[in-house]
């Protein structure tokens, strides 16, 4: 799931350099004006549409995190990224020679084995949460040891969450050492350093907290869990990703994006991929650096896909379940 000539070396992480964040200013204002004017000032219609949603799906971390989840869930969930639209409306596209998928599925710990059979010989990532996933109020040895478990099951990314007191605290050292001791109990896993940013009142905060996870190691930064009251919104989006394109300007270490919880149309996942355009460049619209974490939004691009192969809207009724 790299991009061709990628840099295929893991984010090292650096000493914690509080230089790098200290009384960095973020201004509101205009950060929500940025945002605001992003999809106004790029549309994309037609085929150049199709083309964006098609690749939204191979950036999308196909996910499900319910209490209800089960195993025959799981299996569906995982037929659906490997086949993420109807055959039919990939021929029609011209794309019947490719090998369309998800960029992943997402799982809690315990489905992993569940999601690794169902995924055998696709090459598609298995995705778990884990920390103590959303809020992440265990005991740090317990923590550790749910990472260790998911990924001797078989998951290759690991989902994990910042004890958010750290941040509102102020107390960078404390986060640093979490998120660093998370990374070496990854192993050869990819950590993704989920935030929670709407528990963390402050853009400033949003800005530290993401700097402190990619000194610490973190292969991706998350906006939220999903299970927050506020979650990915593009403000707090565009200063995780000044965020990390500071770290890369100041370290030459490249560090993936991505947004999750309450995007659900086809709309949002265009308006993301602006932002990524806009602020980072073409590069950072592979799944090796982008993704976007969702489950409900992969039913309105199919539907909007057939809406520009036949021009005329499906009922939802006509697509697989993810």
């Amino acid at each position: 799931m790299t991009r061709e000539g990628a840099n295929d070396l893991r984010n090292p992480g650096t000493v914690l350099r509080p230089e790098m964040f200290t009384g960095h200013a973020v201004n509101r204002s205009a950060a929500e004006r940025r945002a605001a004017t992003l999809t106004q000032r790029r549309t994309v219609k037609k085929e150049w549409q199709a083309a964006w949603l098609v690749n939204a799906i191979r950036c999308i971390d196909l996910t499900t995190l319910a209490g209800d989840d089960t195993a025959a869930r799981v299996r569906r969930l995982c037929a659906k990224a490997r086949q993420p639209i109807a055959p039919h409306l990939q021929e029609a596209l011209g794309l019947g020679a490719m090998s369309l998928t998800t960029g992943a599925v997402c799982v809690y710990p315990t489905l992993v084995p569940a999601a690794v059979r169902a995924l055998e010989g696709s090459g598609i990532p298995v995705a778990s949460v884990a920390t103590g996933f959303p809020a992440g109020l265990m005991p740090l040895r317990l923590r550790l040891e749910e990472i260790r478990w998911a990924v001797a099951e078989g998951a290759t990314e690991i989902d994990i969450v910042i004890t958010r007191e750290h941040v509102l605290r102020a107390d960078w050292q404390a986060l640093y050492d979490e998120v660093a001791a998370m990374r070496d109990a990854c192993g050869a896993a990819h950590l993704k350093a989920i935030l929670a940013t709407g528990d963390l009142q402050t853009l400033r905060n949003v800005y530290s907290a993401s700097m402190v996870a990619m000194q610490a190691g973190a292969d991706f930064i998350k906006t939220s869990t999903g299970k927050e009251g506020v979650n990915a919104t593009l403000p707090i989006s565009l200063v995780m990703v000044r965020a990390l394109r500071d770290y890369r300007d100041a370290t030459g270490h490249e560090v993936g994006f991505k947004p999750a919880g309450g995007m659900k149309t086809a709309k949002d996942a265009i308006a993301w991929q602006i932002l990524m355009k806009e602020e980072m460049g073409r590069g950072w619209l592979e799944p090796d650096l982008f993704r976007l974490g969702a489950s409900s939004m992969l039913g309105d691009i199919e539907r909007q896909i057939e809406h520009h192969v036949t021009g005329r809207y499906s009922a939802a009724s006509r697509h697989a379940l993810a």
